[in-house]
């Protein structure tokens, strides 16, 4: 084994198991590299199964989802924050046919495979991945059409600033769609409540989710209401999400068998465990929201 395979093994240990040790988003990010879930694409997303058989299907099917829910269309110009490896704006840009895609995200190494992913598709007058951050936005006033930000908002600090970004860059009559993690209700039971409260912090504290974007769907809805935003509409999809993706892992040990050994024996560990329990603390949501057109 060489150092630099060490030297990456025992980082990824350190991650996994020490938690005392947490990372920013670019170091987790560069830490998983292209381990993804997905066996064809490099699709970083937990996937939409309601007519879906394989994750492949799944992570295409949320995405298109994310799309249809804003309506984008020929002639929008759409802002893609956190894009990972750019394959759902390939997927945009070939399905939806909209004038052009703006991409922003803060990960250096996904930014290189993605730009590389967009030329070899052909798509570069299409898309424009740029690196950038979803918080301090270097897209002009009022020249957006779309802004989607798909399983990446929990990780911007915070996702507040997001919205008001969000707000500033669309044109009037604008919208935003989000396919967001947020913690679940706390249940009545306290050993559930307990079960909550592990779910949520073990996922919070590996994948940098700020505690100033730990809220429920109605501080969701008055957020985006600060922001300015209109016509909010947010839905928990977490009964097409979770449980779904659970039992095909369960199934289809692939992706397990892609993960170093000793985080392999964590999510065997944890597909022995029902969905409910493992995903207790997680919501998932789709959320839409409008920019307010011009009076008079």
């Amino acid at each position: 084994m060489s150092n630099n395979t060490l030297v990456g093994f025992f980082a990824y240990l350190n991650w996994l198991l020490n938690p005392f040790h947490g990372l920013e988003t670019t170091e987790v990010y560069d830490l998983i590299g292209t381990t993804a879930l997905t066996e064809h694409r490099l699709y970083l997303n937990l996937g939409y199964w309601r007519d879906a058989d394989t994750i492949d299907e799944a992570s295409e099917a949320l995405a298109l989802l994310v799309a249809e829910r804003g309506g984008m269309a020929a002639g929008d110009v759409v802002l893609d924050c956190g894009y990972g490896f750019g394959d759902q704006d390939i997927l945009w840009a070939r399905s939806m046919k909209p004038e052009k895609i703006i991409g922003l995200n803060i990960t250096r190494s996904q930014v290189e495979r993605a730009r590389m992913h967009v030329a070899d598709a052909g798509l570069g007058n299409m898309i424009d991945l740029r690196e950038g951050s979803a918080t301090a936005m270097p897209i002009a006033d009022e020249s957006i059409d779309l802004v989607v930000s798909l399983e990446s908002a929990f990780h911007y600090r915070s996702r507040e600033d997001f919205f008001r970004e969000a707000y500033r860059v669309l044109r009037p009559g604008g919208r935003l769609v989000t396919a967001d993690i947020v913690p679940t209700k706390h249940a009545g039971n306290p050993f559930r409540r307990m079960e909550q409260w592990i779910s949520w912090s073990l996922v919070a504290g590996k994948f940098n989710i700020p505690q100033e974007n730990y809220y429920l769907i109605p501080s969701y809805t008055s957020k985006l209401l600060s922001a300015g935003f209109v016509g909010i509409d947010i839905k928990s999809i977490r009964d097409d999400v979770y449980r779904p993706l659970h039992e095909y892992l369960s199934r289809d040990q692939t992706f397990v068998r892609k993960l170093p050994p000793v985080a392999r024996m964590l999510a065997k560990s944890a597909l022995h465990r029902s969905a409910e329990s493992v995903y207790a603390g997680l919501d998932y949501i789709l959320s839409y929201a409008e920019k307010p057109e011009k009076s008079g």
